[in-house]
């Protein structure tokens, strides 16, 4: 039986109710089998400046030894070793200053027996040296230098490749790159890096009792409280900036947009079992509705798909089920898609429950909690319309579908919020 003809009994159940229910499980597993493998993300090319926080799509292999030279680590006299052995602050050593070097020269000529060059942190070893003397190890009236302690050959010389050896690989594909890899990057002569593409992700706002995302409520309709949250979300995982239209509940208007260009498309709103609930048919009539309905509380209506080349999510309306159902669902395909983990990108910790946490067995449910030290107390409102309970929540447990919830004292392990 195909995906579209297992999930047919939910293609459109307004007004009817959902004949079955899909176990998160089953979601997510279809979800990981929907995006392709990391080594075929689209990739694209960016600038070292613009590299920072995004995926390398590649190996990184050096091409060059870094550094090239032997350097200086410190500032003080380029020596040879053997010259300084028995100098002490109580028998120093006098030896003649021939010149100086500094980071980005060189010194050409030859340094006779008993002479040194005034080296500063940087430049490259001359020639017949070996060592650097610290500058707190002697004493200099400009054309000599009193020798006060011992260096031996090799000591305060940054060796050649002793950084990074050409032909080493340095950074591995999927790596999230941090600013220091930038550093490492320039180090050895890359300034464009290719990086896993992000995907490009439409947000599609549904509902005609909505007003544009800031507007004070006015008379029945309120302002949309999704658009700006899942713009965020889609963000923190790795999409481009989302484009975010407002649809208006007309089945030909949402039909339209299903269709837009987009790697992934979040519909808010439109996904339960109103009358005005058209997203899941639009999908199955157009592409596939893989999954519709799923044990979980909230964002129960929540369901995804495919139309051509898109993958479509259908995040409920009531804000918190569609903070959840996109944490659950979509944020896993845009990381995904973006060459992240699909772990969910939030801080743990573990702590006690100090009242009785209840569920039911047979589905997964999402409770905020607030944290008090090491206390987990979960919040009595559980309306999925309650957007205000998540920021007065740190965070939430997750209560898998086996269990009937936590008794008080249980270790319960805790998703942070911040």
């Amino acid at each position: 039986m195909s995906a579209s003809e297992s999930a047919s009994p939910n293609s459109d159940v307004r007004m009817r109710g959902f004949a079955q229910r899909a176990t998160v499980e089953e979601a997510t597993a279809w979800i990981d089998s929907a995006v392709p493998a990391f080594e075929s993300l689209p990739t694209t090319q960016v600038s070292l400046q613009d590299a920072a926080g995004r995926v390398l799509a590649v190996d990184i292999v050096s091409r060059v030894n870094v550094p090239a030279f032997a350097r200086s680590m410190m500032d003080g006299f380029a020596v040879r070793g053997e010259e300084t052995y028995g100098a002490t602050p109580y028998n120093p050593l006098s030896l003649r200053i021939r010149g100086t070097c500094l980071p980005g020269t060189s010194f050409s000529g030859e340094l006779a027996a008993g002479e040194v060059l005034r080296i500063m942190t940087g430049a490259p070893l001359p020639t017949g040296t070996d060592a650097v003397l610290p500058v707190e190890q002697s004493e200099s009236d400009g054309l000599q230098v009193l020798v006060m302690g011992e260096v031996s050959a090799g000591k305060h010389v940054g060796q050649v490749g002793e950084d990074i050896r050409a032909g080493e690989c340095i950074l591995t594909a999927g790596r999230h790159l941090r600013p220091q890899d930038l550093g490492v990057l320039s180090s050895i002569g890359v300034s464009q890096v290719s990086v896993i593409r992000r995907p490009r992700v439409r947000i599609l706002i549904t509902g005609n009792e909505l007003l544009p995302a800031g507007t004070p409520p006015e008379g029945y309709r309120i302002a949309d409280a999704n658009g700006p949250m899942l713009g965020a979300l889609v963000l923190r995982d790795g999409g481009e900036a989302p484009t975010c239209d407002m649809i208006p509940d007309a089945p030909e208007s949402i039909r339209e947009a299903l269709l837009s260009p987009a790697d992934i498309i979040l519909v808010s709103g439109g996904s339960s079992v109103g009358v005005e609930d058209h997203a899941p048919r639009l999908l199955a009539e157009e592409g596939e509705l893989a999954v519709h309905g799923i044990a979980m509380r909230p964002s129960s209506p929540a369901g995804m798909g495919r139309l051509s080349n898109r993958l479509v999510f259908l995040l409920p309306g009531n804000p918190v089920s569609c903070l959840c159902a996109y944490d659950f669902f979509a944020g896993r395909a845009i990381r995904a898609l973006s060459g992240r983990s699909t772990d969910w990108p939030y801080r743990q910790m573990r702590g006690v429950l100090v009242r009785k946490l209840v569920s039911t067995v047979g589905r997964v449910d999402y409770a905020r909690v607030q944290i008090r030290g090491s206390e987990v107390d979960p919040l009595a409102i559980s309306g999925a319309s309650i957007l205000s309970s998540t920021t007065r929540a740190d965070g939430f447990v997750i209560v898998p579908a086996d269990s009937e919830g936590y008794p008080p004292g249980a270790e319960v392990d805790v998703y942070l919020y911040g």
